[in-house]
């Protein structure tokens, strides 16, 4: 236990040379992991190593007869980051004026400053917030655009962000430019090329999300903001599902504006997430929630939410420090591991269909497959009613199936009860057919 414990306080810089490795991650993913007492291991090794991977499990405090699929909506926190918050709202309630603001408010910089770290920016580049929604409105609705300017986006985007650019549209009359997007795909250069033709010289904005919710495509965010930038034309990146499953730092990504929710992958308190602008860009976004200088150049004039929930926000501080005792790389491996291990022994099964690519440089750890003969929703109930496994029915413009995202508190034998289940419905809808024909 010792020695998994000094393994777990270790922060992973590092992933197996033998995974393929998306555009956006850095050359030291391919490096291994040097340890004191059990000399070189990758993070593809770490990621089959069931000790490690029990002792994390170990630190949450999941229902172990409700088998939770569903972190693709909100993951649960481990019991560190839960005893912070409650720690932290209990010593709230002893004089909520005081405490919240002249005690734990002043523990925002310091948190900036891990949030930044993790994401590999400047401090002055990092608002703190409640979720990526708010981040992302944050800037559509504070971006100086006119009648006519053209922003460029996705039919397959989060239905938020859709949201607040119709509004745009219908309040300002700018113009929307949607794509729709064939997935899943394993083409980088075809994707950014869908993106590319669509501009023109009137496009002020493309829209991006880094990885797409509904079916776990990554983007090649990369390769599109660097042609957008070509033509003068700034970069939103939807990073929901991104930020702390995927091991890298959000320059890399070359946006100018990238939002995402921490109570998702980092584990974080619910309602809590982070904003980032390129620091010569804060100035140009007006803050959604004014200030005394709403078109100023700091990135705290998007703070101004009046009173909030001091105690979850400074509990993220505790979420980034268990995330990097699992460390970056690890968990990604991990996630990509649990993903491939359920789909590749149900891809090959009569009538089941995989919609999301086994490559880890196309896909982060959410994944979605369909049963020919079942509704999405008829696959999702039969999940839940009848094996107690919660996933969550997808049917979006041409996306159509179960979206299944474990996490890092989930072991092999947790997804082999999922297999056995869609074994099962495979198998009875075949027999069905069958028994049709004759």
């Amino acid at each position: 236990m010792s020695t998994r414990r000094a393994f777990f306080r270790q922060s992973a810089a590092a992933a197996s040379g033998a995974l393929t490795l998306p555009s956006f991650l850095p050359e030291t993913f391919a490096s291994p992991i040097s340890t004191a007492d059990a000399g070189l291991k990758s993070a593809a090794a770490w990621a089959k190593d069931e000790d490690f991977w029990a002792w994390v499990k170990s630190e949450y405090t999941v229902s172990p007869n409700l088998l939770n699929l569903n972190n693709g909506g909100v993951c649960p926190q481990p019991k560190v980051v839960q005893d912070a918050h409650i720690r932290f709202y209990q010593y709230c309630n002893e004089a909520p004026s005081y405490y919240m603001w002249r005690i734990l408010d002043q523990g925002r910089e310091s948190l900036r400053e891990k949030l930044a770290d993790l994401g590999g920016c400047s401090p002055e580049e990092i608002a703190i917030n409640r979720n990526a929604t708010e981040g992302l409105n944050t800037v559509i609705f504070g971006l100086n655009l006119k009648p006519g300017d053209e922003v460029v986006l996705t039919k397959q985007d989060y239905p938020n962000m859709l949201n607040a650019w119709k509004q745009r549209e219908k309040r300002d009359g700018i113009k929307l430019v949607f794509l729709d997007l064939n997935l899943p795909s394993e083409n980088e250069d075809a994707l950014a090329e869908q993106y590319i033709r669509a501009f023109t010289s009137k496009t002020k904005v493309v829209h991006v999300t880094h990885m797409i919710n509904w079916i776990g495509q990554v983007m090649p965010v990369r390769k599109i903001a660097d042609e957008a930038h070509k033509r003068g034309i700034e970069v939103i990146a939807d990073g929901a599902h991104s930020f702390a499953l995927f091991d890298f730092k959000i320059p890399d990504l070359g946006a100018d504006y990238y939002a995402t929710s921490l109570h998702k992958w980092l584990c974080a308190p619910f309602g809590s997430g982070m904003l980032y602008i390129k620091q010569n860009k804060i100035r140009n976004i007006w803050a959604l929630l004014s200030n005394n200088e709403p078109d100023g150049p700091d990135i705290r004039k998007f703070e101004s939410l009046g009173t909030r929930s001091f105690a979850s926000e400074m509990a993220i501080g505790t979420a980034i420090d268990f995330h990097n005792s699992i460390g970056s790389a690890r968990k990604f491996a991990r996630a990509h591991y649990l993903k491939n291990y359920w789909m590749e022994r149900v891809k090959d099964l009569p009538g089941v269909k995989i919609h999301t690519s086994l490559k880890p440089e196309f896909a982060g750890a959410v994944a979605l497959f369909s049963i020919d003969g079942m509704k999405p929703g008829e696959i999702d109930g039969q999940l839940l009613n009848k094996y107690k496994i919660h996933t969550t029915a997808i049917e979006w413009e041409n996306i159509k199936g179960v979206r299944v995202t474990p996490h890092v508190y989930h072991t092999p034998k947790d997804l082999d009860r999922l297999v056995t289940a869609i074994t099962a419905m495979s198998e009875k809808q075949a027999l069905a057919g069958k028994q049709k024909k004759s």
